[in-house]
């Protein structure tokens, strides 16, 4: 890998990084973590292991639906967001388990447009 590849990677860790510190001071602040398990900046893809208080909390799923679909829309080279909380792994290892497709779903939700941006934080 060259220098200069290395930064760009690098950079884009960070700025990830970044993302989750600032949309999602709720994991750390409920005792969770959030990872970077792996980056592949070829693919835009990225992996998010969730841990700590994150395993086994009920509100993980939203919050991994809320990361999915907001880090693609404010980082323009991810493409493709895969978290998980550890917690079985479901078919394709994303919420935490619940596999088969399934996303949670909230009161008084009707948007079948696929462009839901998860839940608001209460705070």
């Amino acid at each position: 890998m060259s220098t200069e590849t290395a930064d760009a990677e690098n950079d884009l860790r960070e700025r990830v990084t970044n993302f989750l510190r600032r949309n999602f001071p709720q994991i750390q602040m409920h005792g969770g973590s959030a990872a970077i398990s792996h980056l592949d900046m070829e693919t835009g893809e990225v992996h998010i292991q969730l841990g700590g208080a994150c395993s086994g909390c009920g509100i993980s799923p939203m919050t991994i639906q809320a990361i999915k679909s907001r880090m693609v829309k404010e980082i323009p080279e991810i493409e493709t967001v895969h978290a998980d909380t550890g917690m079985g792994g479901g078919a394709d290892g994303d919420l935490g388990g619940t596999g088969g497709g399934m996303s949670p779903s909230f009161p008084g939700e009707t948007s079948d447009d696929g462009d839901d941006e998860g839940p608001q934080a209460p705070f």
